[in-house]
């Protein structure tokens, strides 16, 4: 008998539990194909770490469950990889990339992941990540960790996957999963989902709980969906969103907790929407202006009006006291979270954590150094006046003189600009070479933002993000969902050795210019 037919580039979850009702496939076979691509395809991009030896057990229990009586929802049955900062209490290690965590077994589930088996779904293993979620080096390289190598762009092998949730975005675009979780400070879901071409949402600050999630700052931090759609990925939210009993920030009114996201999915959703242009934060590369330019260009057509040139608060403003923030924030959850490993292990704090470092050099910093962790270890508790001042700033900043000022001025839906550049080349002696990007003002504020495949250029993969103020994600989730219908841009990965222009990858670029940067390889 022939194994079933399985493209997960071509289905989506709510067709794959159509197929799993209709007797067509179970979930079983579902994650052994899963498995078989992850062993196929993982040796040319790295982004797994783990696989759960118990997930095929895990799939038959389902299975049976299914048929006895009948699915708890649309995650039923489906491989969902979750990042290697998220607490799992079962075999896999919990180690957000790190050495000095090899042989840490977390004792509980993070809140994520208990969301996540209580929706039936199969956790498949451990995404590779930039070590501590990218908070080690400022002249790091965006998904290498010392556990795990460095993962890969699966468009370009020779460019970097972005970060920090890198293994998670590469894995859903090469097919190793239905879906997946990241997690982000700071542009760690949304820029590697742009630069895979897929799909990531970071939701609003509380939407999700953070218990059982190494920490870097409690002020930002969240974890989120990464999938092949908008819907897929709002299936998701909906399924890891709701109260933490142990992270308060969850407490929601009962509005929010209510939303439901994909019943406010319609095609024509950007009819009548009012759609602002980020433009300070455009600008940087001239062929994603051209791409831009043709997203707005396929709005205006579905009926939404685009208002031009906004100004926003730069990154340049922000940065200072996000910066203060987070590594004062950092030094006191990492404290927190390692206190409770076990007593075996080399680390029980940040000192511990830098003294591990230094002493396994070799293999733990063969390339960068740790010099934000050792900043951070020189901060303050996060209740002096300085610490306390950069968070209002902040906020303020991000918020009310930010994001809240130009949705309320021109009555927006939603703001819109590129999520990053294209892929840069991985460079281990310099570290990342980002030229751009919209992340950080959604990721201050705790607000919600969306990225959707754009298109490519030269073949990689550019984002375009949609986000607004808090608790806005059912909008959001409509107006990313309706553009990604009328601009079906999403091609499956290449698995290229190395940049090489084509004609399907010249979109947002004259062709005259193909030789530009010296990208040429023969």
């Amino acid at each position: 008998m022939n194994p079933p037919r399985i493209d997960l580039d071509g289905e989506t979850i709510t067709q794959l539990q159509q197929r799993m009702a209709a007797g067509e496939i179970n979930s079983r076979e579902l994650t052994e194909h899963c498995l078989a691509r992850i062993s196929a395809l993982d040796g040319k991009v790295n982004a797994i770490l783990e696989l759960n030896p118990e997930a095929l057990i895990i799939a038959d229990a389902l299975d049976a469950e299914r048929l006895s009586i009948g699915p708890r929802g649309l995650l039923h049955g489906l491989p969902i990889l979750v990042k290697d900062n998220i607490d799992t209490a079962d075999q896999m290690l919990t180690t957000a990339g790190s050495l000095a965590l090899v042989g840490h077994h977390a004792t509980h589930d993070a809140h994520v992941v208990t969301k996540l088996r209580e929706a039936g779904a199969v956790l498949l293993g451990k995404t590779n990540l930039s070590e501590w979620a990218n908070f080690r080096s400022a002249r790091s390289s965006s998904g290498w960790s010392s556990r795990g190598g460095q993962t890969r762009n699966p468009y370009a092998l020779d460019r970097t996957p972005g970060g920090s949730s890198s293994g998670s975005a590469v894995a859903v675009a090469c097919g190793f999963c239905v879906a997946a979780i990241g997690t982000e400070t700071d542009g760690s879901i949304v820029g590697p989902a742009a630069m895979a071409s897929i799909v990531g949402i970071k939701p609003s600050l509380g939407r999700v709980g953070r218990s059982g999630i190494i920490p870097i700052a409690h002020s930002q931090d969240t974890a989120g969906p990464m999938a092949r759609n908008v819907a897929d990925a709002l299936i998701v939210l909906q399924a890891i969103s709701g109260p933490d009993p142990l992270d308060e920030i969850t407490n929601l009114g009962d509005e929010q907790a209510a939303d439901d996201f994909l019943a406010a999915l319609n095609p024509g959703a950007l009819r009548g929407a009012r759609i602002g242009v980020a433009r300070n934060y455009c600008g940087f590369n001239d062929a994603v202006d051209e791409l831009v330019q043709k997203c707005l260009t396929v709005m205006r057509e579905a009926g939404a009006t685009i208002v031009e040139d906004l100004e926003l608060t730069s990154v340049e403003d922000i940065r200072p006291s996000e910066l203060q923030v987070m590594m004062t924030e950092f030094k006191a959850g990492l404290n927190d979270y390692l206190a409770d490993v076990e007593s075996e292990l080399p680390v029980h704090s940040i000192t511990d954590l830098i003294a591990f470092n230094i002493e396994n050099q070799a293999v733990a910093m063969p390339y960068f150094g740790q010099d934000i962790i050792e900043k951070s270890e020189r901060m303050g508790p996060p209740t002096g006046p300085g610490y306390l001042d950069a968070l209002a700033t902040s906020k303020r900043l991000s918020q009310t003189e930010g994001i809240d000022k130009l949705v309320s001025e021109h009555n927006l839906d939603a703001l819109v600009a590129p999520t990053t550049c294209a892929p840069w080349l991985i460079d281990w002696i310099n570290g990342d070479n980002r030229t751009g990007g919209s992340a950080c003002l959604a990721a201050v504020s705790g607000y919600p933002s969306i990225t959707v495949p754009a298109g490519y250029v030269f073949g990689l993969p550019i984002g375009l993000s949609f986000f607004s103020t808090a608790f806005l994600e059912t909008r959001l989730g409509a107006l990313a969902n309706a553009f990604q219908q009328q601009r079906p841009v999403r091609t499956p990965p290449t698995f290229a050795d190395g940049f090489r222009p084509s004609e399907s990858g010249m979109e947002g670029m004259d062709r005259r210019d193909a030789t530009y940067d010296g990208f040429m390889r023969r």
